[in-house]
């Protein structure tokens, strides 16, 4: 009997050991699916989660975040909405992690790594057919406030076309808050207020991917253009240069819907200083009927929430979408998984709060009042959404 017992203790860690997942079987199909699409060579993420020996060194930060839900980046509660590009993992999915890491992270047999992905490197939507980059490297300096930036780039396009995607890539993502491309008639005096006009061609904060429309649907480039790049540098103690590169992806066909989009915009606040939940809210009637494709809440350092809410003539409400936990550093864009349509009369209303506090650890200044301005240390109040529309017949 003794020796009976002997066996089965000696054979515990091997048992142990083989219910312990490793990166090739188990983790590296996670990765994959969920985090490679940033975390791979040239991309902006901070390391590559490609290989095991990539991955490895960086088990326990990995741990930290999956247990902590911040990785990967989401902030839509689950309880309003479906949304396509939601990349938050599955308990399951963070259970095996968890034990991965917990059981020593092993690597496991190479012949059970699944296919990568196909990527096209620095790109995330796949080879541009065009790519367009500031002719001139701005210069960015170590201090100091940088006044919005509109640098022209000339494309040379002789006829209309179609784009079916877009992605814009800086250089010095670390200074850039934002970047607007737009379009007007080559060679025109550059019309700052074109940024948010029907020339807007997209957008992009540091850590987003490129933007890819939906099949049928896309966005005119009009020819003869200039395109145009709203710069936002910010100064962070360290000096940088920038040379932001724009690609651009073209529809064979015309598309049978059309990208648009909209917005809650409220300039008029006051959040007191040290206030930790200031409210700020704004609406708008839709004055024709909308299909509303996805949302992106905007604000700056002191943002804390946002909510989007339907309000119907009969009286009924319906919560569109609910961030109760704003980042500044992800300022994602909720794709709806289902297209809404909203009926003409319609008020959508955005409610933000903002936390002006000494709690607030990313808070520049506690003790001054904020109102509506362009700079990081000020605030905004910004409830963007896409929309499409049917084409209209030439």
């Amino acid at each position: 009997m003794r020796n009976v017992i002997l066996a089965v203790v000696l054979l515990l860690p091997a048992a142990a050991a083989a219910q312990t997942p490793t990166f090739s079987k188990d983790v590296a199909p996670i990765l994959y699916s969920k985090c490679v699409e940033c975390h791979r060579p040239t991309m902006f993420a901070p390391m590559s989660l490609v290989k095991y020996d990539e991955a490895r060194p960086w088990a326990k930060s990995i741990r930290t975040r999956v247990s902590a839900r911040t990785m990967p980046p989401w902030g839509a509660d689950p309880q309003h909405g479906v949304f396509k590009n939601d990349p938050r993992l599955t308990d399951k999915e963070i259970a095996t992690i968890l034990a991965w890491v917990d059981g020593g992270a092993p690597k496991g047999d190479d012949k059970d790594l699944p296919v990568l992905p196909k990527f096209t490197d620095g790109w995330t939507i796949g080879e541009p057919d065009a790519v367009f980059e500031m002719k001139d490297a701005y210069q960015i300096p170590a201090t100091g406030v940088i006044e919005y930036q509109y640098i022209r780039i000339p494309m040379n396009i002789t006829e209309n076309k179609w784009l079916a995607a877009i992605e814009i890539k800086p250089q010095a993502r670390a200074h850039v808050h934002h970047v607007l491309a737009y379009t007007q008639p080559a060679g025109t005096p550059i019309n700052e207020a074109g940024a948010l006009g029907p020339g807007n061609i997209g957008g992009v904060t540091p850590n987003k991917p490129g933007v890819i429309f939906d099949p049928g649907v896309g966005r005119m480039l009009e020819a003869n253009s200039d395109l145009i790049l709203q710069m936002h540098y910010t100064t962070n103690g360290e000096a940088a240069v920038d040379k932001t590169v724009v690609g651009l992806k073209f529809l064979k066909e015309p598309p049978s819907m059309v990208q648009r989009g909209g917005s809650v915009i409220q300039p008029r606040f006051v959040i007191p200083a040290g206030n930790p939940n200031a409210e700020v809210r704004g609406s708008r009637v839709l004055a024709a009927d909308t299909i509303i494709t996805s949302f992106t809440p905007h604000m700056h350092l002191r943002g804390k929430d946002m909510t989007y809410t339907a309000k119907y003539p009969d009286g009924r409400t319906e919560v569109l979408l609910s961030v109760p936990k704003y980042d500044f550093n992800w300022q994602i864009t909720y794709q709806l998984k289902e297209a809404k349509r909203m009926p003409k009369g319609i008020e959508i209303e955005v409610v933000a709060h903002y936390d002006n506090s000494p709690q607030n650890k990313f808070n520049p200044d506690p003790t001054k009042e904020l109102r509506w301005g362009d700079q990081t240390f000020e605030e905004m109040m910004i409830g963007f959404w896409a929309t499409v529309a049917e084409r209209p017949k030439e």
